[in-house]
């Protein structure tokens, strides 16, 4: 008889219909995911992964735009091998890295720490260092242009004041590849102090308070406390200013157009001269390799060293 009693479900269906409907949720919730992502996603492969593999396979290829690319092989890595214009080039990017990053890292430590201050204004002088990095390269370098100019510039206005003849900065060998270093460092030093400033101000006043009861000086608590809490805000901004340096081109090209006598040629303006001047883009696609590679190598060695470095754990 079923007459009035109730159909009951077994027991196994019962408890099963709840994980079915949280797993179609969970399923419905990551396509909802993806549909937010995809976007971005797609950038990255077609503006990021794509152009690399293109890049990479097309150093394989002789190609002058106007033909059909061919096939050459591993010529172009071997013409590289003997190429002493682009190993040039390349030893003016690092000597361009050396003379930049490690000053302009310094400064923006020290002005973040000056600028860790309750003082009125503050944040009025804070804005006022990032002023130079919201500014375009190749504006700067125009600016920049006349600033250094041998005869009207501010440089050598502000020199001959005190009796002192300024050198010719952008057309002696000698300058023009610190004279660019230094707009460089000029432009990004607020940028970077941005990192710098927050990482500071992350770190609990406690820490300074009892180091400073157990007697530890300035000069103590900033080794001992400030610069190990700051080691992920290090790491951070040492990445981004080696992979920025490593590939500077604007600047260059508007202040120096690599000279004089190839003294300011770095890696990418030869990437660009040999593509677009030479149209031999299978060549520079094989400098693109290279620069790539050291790139890659240079950050896998931070990654290292400062994974080895102490940092406090202040959850």
């Amino acid at each position: 008889m079923t007459g009035g009693l109730a159909t009951r479900e077994p027991v196994g269906q019962a408890e099963s219909a709840p994980k079915r409907t949280r797993t179609r949720a969970r399923r419905f919730g990551d396509w909802y995911a993806y549909l937010f992502i995809g976007p971005s996603l797609l950038g990255v492969v077609a503006f990021l992964l794509l152009p690399v593999v293109i890049v990479f396979a097309l150093s394989f290829f002789r190609w002058e735009l106007l033909s059909a690319p061919a096939f050459v092989g591993l010529e172009n890595y071997r013409r590289l091998a003997g190429d002493g214009q682009t190993w040039h080039s390349l030893w003016v990017t690092v000597g361009y890295v050396l003379l930049c990053v490690p000053l302009q890292t310094v400064l923006a430590l020290a002005l973040a720490m000056l600028l860790n201050q309750r003082i009125k204004g503050i944040r009025f002088y804070r804005s006022l260092f990032v002023v130079p990095w919201m500014a375009t390269p190749i504006v700067l370098g125009l600016i920049w242009n006349w600033i250094f100019d041998p005869r009207d510039g501010a440089i050598n206005s502000a020199l001959a004041l005190v009796g002192v003849t300024g050198p010719d900065w952008l057309s002696d060998s000698a300058w023009a590849l610190p004279a660019v270093a230094l707009v460089t460092v000029w432009q990004h030093t607020g940028y970077n102090m941005l990192f710098f400033l927050a990482g500071l101000q992350g770190i609990p006043k406690e820490l300074y308070d009892a180091a400073s009861t157990d007697g530890a000086t300035p000069a103590q608590r900033f080794w001992k406390v400030t610069l190990p809490l700051l080691n992920p805000t290090m790491f951070f901004v040492m990445v981004t200013n080696l992979i920025g340096a490593f590939q500077i081109f604007d600047t260059v090209f508007v202040m120096t157009n690599g000279g004089p006598s190839r003294s300011t040629e770095v890696l990418n303006f030869r990437i660009f001269d040999t593509a677009f001047k030479q149209f031999d883009f299978g060549y520079a696609s094989t400098l693109s390799v290279l620069l790539f590679v050291i790139i890659l190598t240079v950050t896998l060695v931070q990654v290292r060293f400062f994974g080895k470095r102490t940092t406090y754990d202040l959850s």
